[in-house]
């Protein structure tokens, strides 16, 4: 008896170390949610991804997360940072895949792994291996067999390599949804056909991938079943899956934008934010990923696109330097405080929609056995109104919803920030001891005056040059001028006026 009461327990124990660690079990989707092992869940998600930050920050940042009401963790993963040549692979320090999940997974949360392997992102080159541009034949994200041939591989070694290590939902992992592909919606019809026949293939590789769980395509019109299409955007509380079967899925909601070199600092309200996400989960939404609620910054030369800074902070809730952004990150939290308080009604009710007034509205889930959860709009953004709804008054600001978990008391506004209390502030702190920072250089040659490495009588493409190796591509040139006397006099007046390095004779 003895020895079986100890195996029983030693079972138990092991079950619920198992579902605190962020096993997921079974996923399977319908019109109204993902299903998790049976029980409909509404989502809360945050991308962090992990090679914008370093793996001794990765645990705060999931935990800050999860304090902070989110249920996921997103991320996308970098082929050019994982597939450094053809077949030679890098998942050291930043680039730890496995550690990343597995830190998700021990904080009790769910993950999305957003595979691509495009992901755009303003990351270098979108993630995509320089190297592949130089096998001949090649071209980028169409129906082309040599792009598709190492796409297929890279996307099947991180499939394989989640497998090994149990992380999709469908081994006990956290692991609930991966994507193939990324907003290539936007880009399908330049390619013509060639783009159709791509998209379709790559729904149907991924899904032939047997994970267990679903694949979602943002931003793609024509996914194929049984792959979910997706919104990114600012506001996505319109959007509806193009397959009524299919759950609405907020895979990028923007809390901020990314910084560029000159221009000015973006900024999103929290109380716009807050409204957005109010909204989407008032017209069914089922989950909703911040994108980015840690941006992290954009280490050595992997900033991609024109201009992007090497801060990636985003202005997320969590900034570049893991400080909270206040009043951003607890109005947030608030948020999702009041949304779980209607999570059930939400998912197992339908809403009936009663107007308030010319800009107000009114979304009321209710059960049979008298539970009520309500939605109050206004969705003026210049005036504050007080609407009348089950015989009670309510003021709603300009551009805000309140949310009513008994159809009765309003828990929650979303123009209605309150005072960040003292303990939740950040602050600085200087390190005394300055041998515990390690610092790295990146040593990049400079230009000098030297022996040419080629001679051209025309401007040479950048990366064809440098094959990414660098950023800075040095031009000399020599001009021969055959000149009057008259006009060397002038010529020489103006050139002694130019600063000398502003051209070369």
């Amino acid at each position: 008896m003895g020895k079986l009461f100890c195996s029983s327990c030693c079972l138990l124990f092991f079950l619920l170390l198992c579902f605190e660690l962020g096993s997921a079990g079974n996923v399977t989707y319908d019109a109204r949610s993902l299903i998790v092992d049976g029980h409909r869940k509404l989502l809360i998600s945050a991308s962090i991804h992990y090679p914008r930050s370093v793996p001794a920050m990765w645990p705060g940042l999931v935990q800050t997360a999860k304090e902070g009401g989110v249920d996921v963790i997103e991320t996308y993963v970098f082929w050019n940072g994982h597939e450094i040549a053809p077949s030679v692979y890098n998942f050291e320090g930043r680039f730890d895949l496995v550690k990343f999940v597995k830190t998700v997974q021990q904080a009790g949360m769910y993950c999305i792994l957003r595979i691509g392997p495009f992901v755009a992102a303003e990351w270098n080159y979108g993630g995509v291996p320089v190297w592949l541009h130089y096998i001949p034949g090649t071209v980028f994200r169409t129906d082309n067999e040599n792009f598709k041939f190492y796409m297929q591989r890279f996307m099947t070694y991180i499939v394989d390599l989640m497998k090994k290590e149990k992380l999709f939902a469908s081994q006990g992992g956290p692991i609930i949804l991966s994507q193939v592909e990324n907003e290539y919606g936007y880009y399908e019809q330049g390619y013509g056909e060639g783009g159709k026949r791509y998209a379709q293939w790559a729904a149907k590789m991924a899904v032939a991938q047997n994970t267990g769980v679903p694949w979602i395509m943002c931003q793609q019109y024509d996914a194929p079943d049984p792959v979910i299409d997706t919104c990114n955007g600012f506001y996505c509380d319109a959007f509806k899956p193009t397959a009524p079967h299919r759950p609405k899925i907020w895979t990028e909601n923007w809390p901020g934008w990314f910084q560029l070199f000159g221009a000015p600092n973006p900024h999103r309200p929290a109380e716009d934010v807050a409204f957005a996400v109010a909204r989407f989960f008032q017209k069914g939404g089922t989950v909703n990923n911040y994108y980015m609620y840690h941006g992290g910054t954009n280490f050595g030369r992997t900033a991609g696109g024109p201009f992007i800074t090497t801060s990636y902070d985003y202005e997320a809730p969590i900034d570049e330097y893991v400080y909270l952004i206040l009043p951003k990150w607890g109005h947030l939290k608030e948020l999702h405080r009041a949304i779980k308080l209607c999570e059930n009604l939400l998912l197992t009710s339908n809403p009936v929609n009663i107007s308030l007034g010319p800009s107000q509205e009114a979304d009321v889930y209710a059960d049979a056995s008298g539970g009520c959860a309500a939605f109050l709009a206004n969705t003026d953004d210049k005036n504050d109104v007080t609407v009348s709804f089950r015989n009670a008054s309510y003021h709603l600001p300009a551009w805000s919803v309140s949310i009513l978990p008994d159809c009765k008391t309003e828990v929650y506004n979303s123009a209605e920030v309150e005072m960040v209390p003292e303990d939740l502030k950040p602050s600085v702190q200087s390190s005394k001891d300055s041998k515990t920072l390690n610092w790295e250089v990146f040593v990049e040659k400079a230009g000098i005056w030297a022996e040419a490495d080629l001679v051209k009588s025309s401007l040479e493409d950048h990366v064809n040059v440098t094959k990414d190796a660098s950023d800075y591509l040095w031009y000399t040139t020599r001009l021969v001028v055959t000149l009057k006397k008259s006009q060397a006099v002038l010529f020489s007046y103006y050139a002694n006026n130019i600063h000398p390095m502003a051209y070369n004779l």
